[in-house]
């Protein structure tokens, strides 16, 4: 199982993305769990969420308090002390972000690092600062979910095929630093 906290802003998509993410999981025979968590509903505030994928049934239905991956969709919500709390000796770290990865902070004991500008990308190609499907590529890439067909025709079936462009471009264009993608 994997074990996934998302750090984003409303109105970026943490949530949605989730859901597109489970629903994928689910139509491959694999297990999805998403549990958003909101503390002011408001457009700009800081919102986080627990994704759980697994090839077996999944039955916790907590908090992650120990994420082995971290995606984190804007790059403001590092100095945050929760943002990077808990994240496993060795995890990983999914950042939206265009800054040199020494400005990141980054913890030491991280074994993964990738790095993608889904913001530019979802401007470029949405007109739009919502990096939800961009992140969505990156997250397949560095994780290594085996559905990535499927789950980027989920993405054009909810959001269209620009939304789909933006998944692979980011896909593509994502740079990992401490393992190979």
């Amino acid at each position: 199982m994997k074990e996934i906290r998302l750090h984003g802003r409303g109105g970026q998509g943490v949530v949605k993305a989730s859901h597109i993410i489970v629903k994928a999981s689910v139509a491959n025979g694999k297990s999805g769990q998403f549990i958003p968590f909101f503390g002011v509903e408001r457009k700009g505030s800081p919102v986080f969420g627990y994704l759980r994928v697994s090839d077996t049934p999944i039955r916790r239905k907590t908090q992650i308090y120990y994420p082995d991956i971290l995606v984190i969709f804007d790059d403001t919500l590092i100095d945050l002390p929760s943002t990077y709390e808990g994240l496993k000796e060795g995890g990983t770290v999914i950042i939206n972000s265009s800054k040199p990865v020494e400005e990141l902070k980054i913890p030491k004991h991280a074994g993964q690092i990738a790095i993608v500008n889904a913001t530019a990308i979802a401007l470029d190609l949405l007109g739009r600062e919502i990096p939800n499907t961009a992140m969505i590529g990156a997250i397949v890439k560095v994780t290594g979910i085996d559905y990535k067909e499927s789950l980027f025709d989920e993405i054009e079936k909810t959001f269209g095929s620009n939304n789909k462009e933006a998944a692979e471009r980011a896909y593509n264009e994502v740079r990992c630093i401490g393992k190979e993608c």
